[in-house]
């Protein structure tokens, strides 16, 4: 096991892990307010937007897949930095795009490598938080999340609006450069997890993984919630403004204040579960997020103000529940396969999300007047997979620590 971490340490490895899960979940966010832009600019419909979201996300499932049959074999901060540097390259690549096909290359490019790079942010804190602190810690990481809402897509807006849509993308790579170097710094050299012992070949861990049965459930429940939220998350600025008559200068303001709001909560949320049970706290919010996925795909007309809380409602709760269930996620690994089983996590959950993307297109188009239909068919398999997955985590045991 690795040498426990004094407060200062654990403090400053998770505020870098939040920092480079910041460049990261941003890079991945912007592509949805920036949906309008890119549709008028490319001249492309929501099938093809829908296919420019999930390139990102089929591509991070391959690279997981196959950093799976590696991972476990190298030193976690090297193997980590080096996913961060080839992401911010890729990114970079995006907004240097001069068309929908390259865009699509670069999409798929930033998802190979920020797809690796997503696990080991949670195999290290598998590797080095406590279980009895790990919900906690998952709050702090998904601050992030909180970050790159209230500041960095309303800064990636404005460059937009203020310049072209490429201008996201190169400011997205200038926050990896500047995080590189911080982790350089803060993050602990992690090698408790390499073994003389040589493996017969470069699946035997992969093999090894898939064949707990638990593992398998942990996997499915992971499909399950990124499934039920991302057939609706990308098309939320395209459906304001197309047929709430939200104004693509009033989109900050969605992110603004759902970003707020979760800075807030994520950490209180994540010391709920450490406190009250992590699968219970699971269920309880994710049973409320049915409410804004149902409103969010139902409504027809509103103001900005009300439209305002239901998008906060959604992005406290919707992205709540992940805190918890990533607690319960990173638990179910067996420790000495737990960069593998989190890199086939990783891929799971940029599958489910390129799935669910691409079936949402499928399922939505724009009418003659350009308002998106179909929207509210969306929700329901959103709400479909949030129960299943509900009923689906008490077949999970956490290795650390049997379930509350």
């Amino acid at each position: 096991m690795p040498t426990p971490l004094t407060p200062q340490r654990e403090r400053y490895l998770l505020l870098t892990l939040a920092g480079m899960q910041f460049s990261h979940i941003l890079d991945f966010m912007i592509m949805m307010p920036l949906g309008p832009i890119l549709m008028t600019e490319f001249g492309i419909g929501t099938h093809e937007f829908g296919i420019l979201v999930a390139s990102y996300s089929f591509s991070a499932a391959l690279s997981g897949l196959l950093a799976a049959t590696f991972v476990d074999r190298f030193e976690r901060k090297r193997l980590l930095i080096l996913m961060f540097g080839l992401f911010g390259l890729a990114t970079l690549a995006c907004g240097l795009s001069p068309s929908y096909a390259t865009l699509l290359v670069a999409r798929g490019l930033a998802g190979a490598f920020g797809g690796v790079m997503g696990a080991m942010v949670q195999t290290l804190v598998g590797d080095l938080i406590p279980f009895e602190r790990r919900a906690t810690a998952s709050g702090i990481i998904s601050t992030s999340f909180s970050l790159a809402t209230v500041v960095g897509v309303p800064v990636s807006l404005w460059l937009a609006n203020h310049f072209q849509w490429r201008a996201p993308f190169i400011f997205i790579a200038a926050t990896t450069a500047l995080f590189i170097v911080v982790a350089l710094r803060h993050l602990p050299e992690v090698r408790h997890h390499l073994s003389a012992e040589k493996r017969a070949h470069p699946f035997s861990a992969m093999f090894e993984v898939l064949a707990d049965a638990n593992h398998l459930h942990a996997l499915l429940f992971t499909l399950l919630i990124l499934f039920s939220g991302f057939t609706v998350i990308p098309y939320i600025t395209v459906y304001a403004v197309a047929n709430i008559g939200i104004s693509m200068h009033d989109v900050p303001y969605i992110y603004l204040a759902g970003g707020a709001a979760t800075l807030f909560t994520a950490r209180q949320i994540g010391r709920w579960a450490d406190r009250a049970g992590k699968v219970k706290v699971y269920r309880l919010i994710a049973l409320a997020s049915t409410v804004p996925l149902f409103a969010i795909t139902h409504i027809v007309s509103a103001s900005l103000g009300f439209w305002l809380v239901c998008t906060t409602l959604f992005f406290v709760l919707v992205s709540g529940r992940f805190i918890p269930a990533m607690a319960i996620i990173t638990s179910a690994a067996q420790p000495k396969l737990r960069g593998t089983f989190m890199s086939l996590n990783a891929a799971t959950q940029q599958l489910a999300s390129g799935l669910a993307a691409t079936l949402a297109g499928f399922i939505t188009a724009q009418s003659a007047s350009g308002q998106i239909i179909g929207y509210d068919k969306v929700g329901y398999v959103a709400i479909a997979a949030n129960f299943l997955a509900i009923a689906f985590v008490s077949r999970i045991v956490m290795h650390d620590q049997q379930v509350k």
